[in-house]
């Protein structure tokens, strides 16, 4: 068998233990072993063909996976639905106490209750949104 055959058959094994693992380490080993089976079908020696694998795995696992992974684990650019409620400011519509209560967040009225469950919150107050809970508005007033 050639060795560019190789190649071809080393990236096809670590394409799919990448897609098994989510790695993205895997991921670009099978792209190295692409360009290997790639410069192996040109016709270079095996020499050649080992210098291009670890030339692109290096330059794969190096420059690569941490720009990667580092896009993946960005937080979303847009906070939507409730989180987008948390930091808010709202008035407060009743007596908010650890029982009940009503705010009005961005001209929506949600129930609400003090973050703090010791102190009541009166009528009129300018409050931060602290946390959603279900459809509760978790508040504290600002100083």
């Amino acid at each position: 068998m050639e060795a560019w055959v190789v190649w071809m058959v080393i990236a096809a094994v670590l394409g799919v233990a990448e897609l098994m693992s989510l790695t993205l380490s895997l991921g670009l080993l099978a792209v190295a072993a692409l360009a290997a089976g790639v410069v192996g079908a040109l016709g270079l020696p095996v020499a050649a063909q080992v210098g291009v694998f670890a030339a692109a795995s290096v330059a794969g696992l190096v420059v690569v996976r941490p720009v990667a992974t580092r896009h993946i684990r960005q937080p979303p650019m847009l906070r939507s639905g409730t989180a987008a409620l948390v930091g808010r400011e709202a008035l407060t519509l009743t007596e908010v106490t650890r029982l009940a209560g009503r705010v009005r967040i961005g001209g929506e009225e949600w129930t609400a209750r003090p973050f703090d469950p010791d102190i009541v919150i009166p009528e009129g107050a300018m409050v931060d949104v602290l946390a959603i809970e279900g459809a509760t508005a978790l508040v504290y007033p600002r100083e």
